[in-house]
């Protein structure tokens, strides 16, 4: 089976890629831009399945099936909003929202083994779903938080923190002014709202910002441990399993 990745941030790609590899596919090709997608479809013999981000660095990946005739199957892997997606799931083989599960991407992939090898072509209504994205942009991602201090609300701008931890059941954004504030939210809740490209969740205790990291460390077990600017109330260590994910962060 020949399948592909288009998808811009190239961290989540490699994820991607050795998930399908858990499955038994070897997704060799991996796109990173409309213009580097419109170029390989010109040259290439097409797949038969493409996992497909659609808001890529240089526009929607609409654009790649607008200029060229693809018949390729289709899985979404997107981070969209689940009520547009919900009004175009038939024309695909399955949508898959961000961060994506690997038992999720299973029964996608299970699920396009079972069409009947005469219907693996799929035609997709590109302009119907752009209808639903009037005005596409960007996933907005968070720029600030609000904290109660005393009786004030104070902003917290999120370049200004350098790292998410829980402790006591307890959420808190620790500041570069060695400063630490509860949140109401939880780090699964703040994953799905941090801009992937500069902050890693490197355990279940600690979400990290990849401007506050001073120093990174060989430790016990294959693990590495991080050195922060200002944060010292414990220390951060990067699981095992996130290793090779955080390293390709890093790159």
């Amino acid at each position: 089976m020949n399948v592909i990745i288009i998808e811009d941030e190239k961290p989540a790609a490699r994820r991607l890629q050795r998930m399908l590899s858990k499955l038994g596919i070897d997704a060799k090709t991996m796109l990173h831009s409309v213009e580097e997608a419109l170029e390989w479809f010109q040259n290439n013999e097409h797949p038969d399945l493409i996992l497909l981000d659609i808001q890529l660095s240089d526009g929607l990946s609409f654009e790649i099936f607008d200029t060229l005739d693809i018949n390729s199957a289709v899985i979404f892997t997107t981070a969209y909003d689940e009520y547009a997606l919900q009004a175009f799931k038939l024309n695909s083989i399955d949508y898959l929202l961000k961060p994506i599960d690997q038992d999720d991407l299973a029964t996608a992939v299970s699920k396009f083994k079972k069409r009947n090898p005469e219907n693996q072509s799929v035609k997709l209504d590109f302009d119907d779903i752009k209808k639903l994205l009037v005005n596409p942009i960007e996933q907005e991602f968070k720029k600030r938080f609000s904290v109660k201090v005393g009786q004030h609300i104070k902003l917290i701008n999120i370049d200004d923190i350098e790292c998410f931890y829980s402790e006591n059941k307890g959420t808190y954004a620790a500041t570069m002014e060695d400063r630490n504030y509860l949140l109401d939210t939880t780090l699964e809740q703040l994953e799905n709202e941090l801009e992937p490209c500069k902050f890693f969740r490197v355990s279940r205790k600690f979400i990290v910002n990849i401007n506050g990291i001073v120093d990174i460390i060989s430790y016990t077990n294959s693990r590495l441990k991080i050195r922060l600017l200002r944060f010292s109330e414990s220390e951060i260590i990067v699981a095992r399993e996130r290793v090779k994910e955080f390293k390709d962060w890093l790159s």
